[in-house]
């Protein structure tokens, strides 16, 4: 075994960076690189940059120690910042979320911040060849469209009437009070596997469950064990439309305590968080996938790396610190209360 050691890349910080954020455990991190826990432990606290170690800063700070320093264009592709770039994009991320993004991690540092369009012209203006078409590969598809599920061109209202979308709490509709979900199901190929989402329509929180089949049996089973998770406080309601695999709705109610109501037939914009979730999704899971073949770890990491992009109709947070600051805000009330 060689004993030669190689200092840490402009990537390899990056993406120390990156699942930093993602709040990725340091052997996680490790691990990923090839590298011992230590390199990536003493890395950290040679750069103890607060509130968040910085990728740049620590690249050029190893640069100043070997090298005096090149200044770089902002947004070259052999800059630090564009390797930022690069890697948001990779996870998920749109021009516009990155954009608004490195405002909020580098506040004041105007030199560390590029707008979206930026972004696209960098992308687009890279030399040819394979890294080119790579990039231009993360940027999401404009005309990407959920296909509709093989059904009739009518179909009438299976659920009671008592359960009926139009009967919810005001406050669903308000979105001011967490614990409040849509749901669906994502069809795999030729139909025959399914995965559940649930989305919390305050914070767009999203959890994601693996059916072991594409059957009502199999859907209740699936979120209930994996609303399950969830603090008790956070399992009020469920919105679902009219499809046939929540027709063992009681069970879940019975079960997590959410009451469940149904959309409208023919009405998406009912549950238009979940709509929009199914179509990040699709970045993951492209329609035709055999999604039986896809784990619950699997999912789980998609989620989080949803829950964890910015999102512009949250003011650019992420959906789990929108969650998370809602049920600090609970918990203070709560204690205010008792006191």
């Amino acid at each position: 075994m060689s004993t030669q050691y190689n200092h840490l890349s402009t990537e390899e910080r990056v993406t120390i960076m990156v699942m930093l954020f993602q709040r990725q455990t340091l052997r996680a991190i490790a691990a990923l690189l090839g590298r011992h826990p230590s390199t990536i432990s003493r890395e950290i606290k040679r750069n103890p940059q607060q509130p968040h170690y910085d990728a740049i800063q620590a690249t050029s700070r190893a640069q100043q120690l070997r090298h005096a320093p090149r200044r770089q264009r902002r947004l070259s592709p052999d800059s630090e910042l564009f390797q930022v770039v690069v890697e948001m994009l990779r996870i998920g991320w749109s021009p516009q979320q990155i954009a608004r993004r490195l405002r909020s991690i580098w506040p004041g540092q105007s030199e560390r911040h590029v707008s979206h369009e930026t972004i696209y012209l960098a992308i687009y203006a890279y030399p040819r060849g394979e890294l080119k078409r790579q990039l231009i590969s993360y940027l999401r598809q404009a005309d990407g469209k959920r296909p509709k599920r093989t059904q009739s061109n009518v179909r009438r209202e299976r659920y009671p009437a008592h359960l009926s979308i139009h009967l919810r709490p005001p406050e669903v509709a308000d979105r001011l009070v967490p614990g409040h979900w849509e749901s669906d199901l994502i069809m795999g190929a030729n139909n025959r596997s399914a995965v559940a989402t649930m989305v919390e329509r305050t914070s767009r929180y999203v959890i994601l469950a693996k059916l072991e089949a594409p059957t009502a049996e199999a859907a209740a089973e699936a979120i209930v064990r994996e609303m399950s998770r969830m603090a008790p406080s956070l399992l009020k309601t469920m919105t679902h439309d009219q499809g046939s695999e929540m027709a063992r709705h009681a069970e879940i109610t019975a079960r997590t305590g959410m009451k469940i109501y149904f959309a409208d037939p023919h009405s998406p914009w009912q549950r238009g968080s979940n709509e929009n979730t199914n179509g990040l999704l699709r970045q993951y899971l492209p329609k035709g996938t055999d999604l039986s073949l896809v784990t619950q770890a699997r999912l789980d990491e998609i989620a989080d790396l949803l829950n964890t992009r910015p999102r512009q109709t949250l003011g650019w947070k992420f959906p789990v610190e929108v969650l998370v600051d809602h049920l600090q805000l609970s918990a203070t009330n709560k204690l205010e209360t008792i006191n």
